[in-house]
Protein backbone atom coordinates (compact mmCIF):
# COMPACT_ATOMS: atom_id res chain seq x y z
CA UNK A 1 0.00 0.00 0.00
CA UNK A 2 1.46 3.32 -1.08
CA UNK A 3 1.36 6.42 1.08
CA UNK A 4 -0.49 9.34 -0.50
CA UNK A 5 1.71 11.99 -2.06
CA UNK A 6 1.31 15.36 -0.41
CA UNK A 7 1.49 18.39 -2.62
CA UNK A 8 3.74 21.16 -1.43
CA UNK A 9 2.37 23.70 -3.90
CA UNK A 10 0.43 26.52 -2.28
CA UNK A 11 -3.22 26.66 -3.14
CA UNK A 12 -4.18 30.02 -4.59
CA UNK A 13 -7.01 31.63 -2.66
CA UNK A 14 -9.39 34.00 -4.40
CA UNK A 15 -8.96 37.67 -3.64
CA UNK A 16 -11.45 38.46 -0.89
CA UNK A 17 -10.69 42.09 -0.16
CA UNK A 18 -13.76 44.30 0.02
CA UNK A 19 -14.61 46.35 -3.05
CA UNK A 20 -13.82 49.66 -1.38
CA UNK A 21 -10.28 48.49 -0.57
CA UNK A 22 -9.73 47.34 -4.13
CA UNK A 23 -11.05 50.64 -5.45
CA UNK A 24 -8.86 52.62 -3.05
CA UNK A 25 -5.81 50.63 -4.09
CA UNK A 26 -6.51 51.22 -7.77
CA UNK A 27 -6.94 54.96 -7.24
CA UNK A 28 -10.66 55.14 -8.04
CA UNK A 29 -12.64 57.68 -6.13
CA UNK A 30 -16.22 57.16 -5.20
CA UNK A 31 -18.72 59.72 -4.05
CA UNK A 32 -21.02 57.15 -2.53
CA UNK A 33 -22.72 58.55 0.51
CA UNK A 34 -24.59 56.55 3.04
CA UNK A 35 -28.03 57.65 4.06
CA UNK A 36 -29.40 57.09 7.49
CA UNK A 37 -32.75 55.34 7.45
CA UNK A 38 -34.86 55.84 10.52
CA UNK A 39 -37.73 53.55 11.32
CA UNK A 40 -40.93 55.53 11.36
CA UNK A 41 -43.62 54.97 13.95
CA UNK A 42 -45.85 53.19 11.38
CA UNK A 43 -43.14 50.79 10.19
CA UNK A 44 -41.88 49.57 13.57
CA UNK A 45 -41.25 45.87 13.88
CA UNK A 46 -43.57 43.97 16.18
CA UNK A 47 -42.03 43.14 19.50
CA UNK A 48 -41.16 39.54 20.13
CA UNK A 49 -43.10 37.64 22.74
CA UNK A 50 -41.15 37.29 25.96
CA UNK A 51 -40.56 33.76 27.10
CA UNK A 52 -40.86 34.50 30.80
CA UNK A 53 -44.15 36.46 30.77
CA UNK A 54 -47.55 35.17 29.69
CA UNK A 55 -49.59 37.63 27.63
CA UNK A 56 -52.58 39.29 29.29
CA UNK A 57 -54.78 39.71 26.20
CA UNK A 58 -55.32 38.16 22.79
CA UNK A 59 -54.59 34.68 21.54
CA UNK A 60 -51.12 33.19 21.15
CA UNK A 61 -50.18 30.36 18.81
CA UNK A 62 -47.92 27.87 20.57
CA UNK A 63 -45.86 25.32 18.67
CA UNK A 64 -44.29 22.46 20.61
CA UNK A 65 -44.88 24.39 23.82
CA UNK A 66 -43.23 27.61 22.64
CA UNK A 67 -45.22 30.79 22.09
CA UNK A 68 -44.70 32.00 18.54
CA UNK A 69 -47.30 34.52 17.32
CA UNK A 70 -50.04 36.67 18.84
CA UNK A 71 -53.48 37.16 17.25
CA UNK A 72 -56.38 39.43 18.17
CA UNK A 73 -59.09 36.83 17.51
CA UNK A 74 -59.36 33.13 18.23
CA UNK A 75 -60.47 32.45 14.65
CA UNK A 76 -57.24 33.92 13.22
CA UNK A 77 -55.11 31.91 15.64
CA UNK A 78 -57.01 28.68 14.93
CA UNK A 79 -56.77 29.25 11.17
CA UNK A 80 -53.00 29.75 11.39
CA UNK A 81 -52.65 26.73 13.67
CA UNK A 82 -54.73 24.53 11.36
CA UNK A 83 -52.67 25.58 8.36
CA UNK A 84 -49.45 24.68 10.21
CA UNK A 85 -50.90 21.38 11.40
CA UNK A 86 -51.86 20.45 7.83
CA UNK A 87 -48.33 21.13 6.58
CA UNK A 88 -46.51 19.62 9.55
CA UNK A 89 -48.73 17.02 11.25
CA UNK A 90 -46.05 15.92 13.73
CA UNK A 91 -45.80 19.23 15.63
CA UNK A 92 -48.00 20.02 18.60
CA UNK A 93 -50.01 23.16 17.96
CA UNK A 94 -52.19 24.92 20.54
CA UNK A 95 -53.85 28.30 20.92
CA UNK A 96 -53.44 30.04 24.27
CA UNK A 97 -56.37 32.25 25.33
CA UNK A 98 -54.81 34.92 27.52
CA UNK A 99 -58.08 36.13 29.05
CA UNK A 100 -59.21 32.64 30.10
CA UNK A 101 -55.66 31.38 30.66
CA UNK A 102 -56.46 28.18 28.79
CA UNK A 103 -54.91 26.20 25.96
CA UNK A 104 -56.92 24.76 23.05
CA UNK A 105 -55.20 22.00 21.09
CA UNK A 106 -55.35 22.30 17.29
CA UNK A 107 -56.02 19.01 15.55
CA UNK A 108 -55.34 18.22 11.91
CA UNK A 109 -58.56 18.35 9.89
CA UNK A 110 -59.90 14.96 8.83
CA UNK A 111 -60.21 14.46 5.11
Amino acid sequence: MKAPIKSTAAVAKPHTAPVRLRRAASGETTDATTEEHHVSEEAKRPTNLRADILPKDGFVLTIDGKMKARYDTAEDALAAGTKLKQRYPVIQVAVYDAAARAYTMVNAPTE
